[in-house]
């Protein structure tokens, strides 16, 4: 590990300090105690301040953030220029000024280079939503990991992740490997391996990794996350009882998307979903004044409504995203809808005609690889029920021949009767 990174990992030389970054970097259950006693410990540390508004500012309203992170700023002043780079660059992401911080990291690491604190907002890049801050993202990420070295835990998980989201599923799964040997607490590493594993099919060998990983912190800042990885893992070996009791024990009420995105695949499958979403609760965050802020927050709740075979909605959603001004809501959103609402109301070539003019525009629905996927799972179910079996075997080649456990995709592909037909699409 590069000297310049150790100093920016320990700038401020107390043991608290240094104890509250790492389980910031590694996304420990106790990242929050560790922060506040830092903050509590030495008041006038402005980046002990911001680095506790980036952990929570989601959960402060407006006037509470920006007062915190103006004394955070004040006080990192006097502590020099990196420090108040580096709370400026807080201060933007946690005001979700995504474009401006991405802007702002490019200048940081050109001064600091591989600076572990700053290297917590590069999720920037991608919340962008734009093509070319995304691969501009990759490349610093790749640059930065290089100047850290091999020997960079958070570092070498990041670029895991990285590889992971670019689909160079071998490399992300050596670096995940890397970081963990050199920590084995790293979440950005743990999360990363998981992606890999998603797409190697690792089964019962990639659930019982996390179960262990997480039992040494069950509550580990991922938890959640990671037990619905593990649901997905259950699913592709066929374990559907484990996929729905992580379903319904490890995800909480208000997990509507990863709960949306197993029940959904179970469904696809012709399995019994677990417990289900309230639609009005779906119908309330959608009407809510962020429901609509995000284009991938609004697809899981589309995917919601579908495992309600709520068709009436997915159509009313439809129509509002085909009627909205953004790209992205109007070009991808709406027929993705449109198609969920089609598959609810039995018409699956509907379907097929929408998913299937979309092409690699899908990527634009938001999220990661292993969250865009279930577009692809849905075209090959409905292409299968309408008796077009070699095209969904093609959609799926892919992954049938590189995945250990691929028991989902077999089920995606086989036929089924009407009366499984329509229990899938969500009826009751």
């Amino acid at each position: 590990m590069s000297g310049r990174t150790v100093e920016n990992r320990t700038a401020a030389g107390s043991p608290v300090a240094e104890r509250a970054v790492e389980a910031l970097l590694s996304l420990s259950g106790q990242v929050l105690p560790l922060l506040r006693q830092w903050v509590g410990s030495d008041e006038s540390c402005g980046v002990a301040r911001a680095l506790l508004a980036l952990a929570t500012g989601d959960r402060w309203d407006d006037a509470v953030l920006k007062e915190q992170l103006s004394i955070a700023h004040r006080d990192a002043l006097a502590a020099g220029e990196r420090e108040a780079s580096l709370v400026y660059g807080i201060f933007l992401h946690t005001h979700r000024q995504y474009r401006l911080t991405a802007d702002h990291l490019v200048e940081h690491f050109a001064r600091w280079p591989a600076d572990e604190q700053a290297g917590l907002m590069l999720g920037a890049f991608s919340s962008c939503a734009d093509a070319a801050y995304c691969a501009h993202g990759d490349a610093l990420t790749e640059e930065q990991a290089s100047v850290a070295g091999p020997d960079s835990w958070p570092w070498q998980s990041w670029l895991a992740a990285t590889r992971a989201e670019q689909g160079r599923t071998r490399e992300a799964h050596e670096l995940a490997l890397r970081a963990l040997d050199l920590y084995p607490r790293s979440g950005v590493a743990a999360h990363a391996l998981a992606h890999a594993e998603h797409e190697l099919g690792g089964g019962p060998a990639a659930t019982g990794f996390l179960d262990q990983w997480l039992r040494a912190d069950p509550a580990a800042m991922q938890s959640r996350h990671l037990n619905w990885h593990a649901a997905l893992q259950s699913i592709a070996c066929g374990d559907f009882p484990d996929a729905r009791r992580r379903a319904d024990t490890a995800l909480a009420h208000t997990d509507v998307g990863m709960r949306a995105a197993t029940n959904w695949r179970l469904l696809l499958a012709g399995q019994t979903p677990a417990g289900r979403s309230d639609p009005e609760q779906v119908r309330e965050l959608l009407a809510a004044p962020g429901g609509m802020a995000e284009v991938f927050h609004t697809f899981n709740l589309a995917l919601a409504l579908a495992v309600e075979a709520a068709t009436d909605d997915l159509h009313t959603l439809a129509r509002r995203a085909a009627a909205d001004e953004r790209p992205d809501y109007r070009d991808v959103l709406a027929p993705v809808a449109q198609a969920l609402a089609e598959i609810t109301a039995g018409h699956p070539r509907a379907a097929v005609n929408l998913l299937t003019g979309l092409g690699e525009k899908t990527e634009r629905i938001g999220g990661v690889r292993v969250e865009r996927e279930i577009i692809q799972d849905t075209l090959a179910r409905a292409l299968v029920d309408t008796g077009e079996h070699t095209r969904a075997a093609q959609l799926l080649h892919h992954r049938t021949t590189t995945r250990r456990h691929h028991t989902y995709e077999d089920l995606l592909l086989a036929s089924r009767t009407a009366a499984a037909a329509a229990a899938a699409a969500g009826a009751h």
